[in-house]
């Protein structure tokens, strides 16, 4: 059982408001519907933001690891994880 309406059922119910109230439910949906797209946008910044520091991060690991002599790179263990994290999400 879904308390979801329908738009149909959103559109009979406001055409029964007058015309006033129909204008005040308008600037309410526009507002919410501004401050939700500023608010993805925020985040979608602040995601691009993080990935960006963690390539340079990347990049100086990189640059560590080829000082380093022998197997081991740690850049490879740290793209490994990067990439688990990123498909967790």
């Amino acid at each position: 059982m879904s308390n979801r309406v329908t738009l149909e059922q959103v559109e009979q119910l406001a055409a029964q408001l007058l015309p006033p109230e129909q204008l005040k439910l308008m600037a309410h949906l526009c507002e919410q519907l501004s401050t939700t797209q500023i608010t993805e946008s925020r985040e979608e910044s602040a995601r691009q933001e993080q990935l960006a520091q963690v390539d340079a991060w990347l990049a100086e690991c990189d640059t560590v690891a080829e000082s380093i002599e022998g197997e081991y790179d740690s850049a490879e263990d740290i793209r490994k994880i990067r990439e688990n994290r990123a498909n967790r999400l």
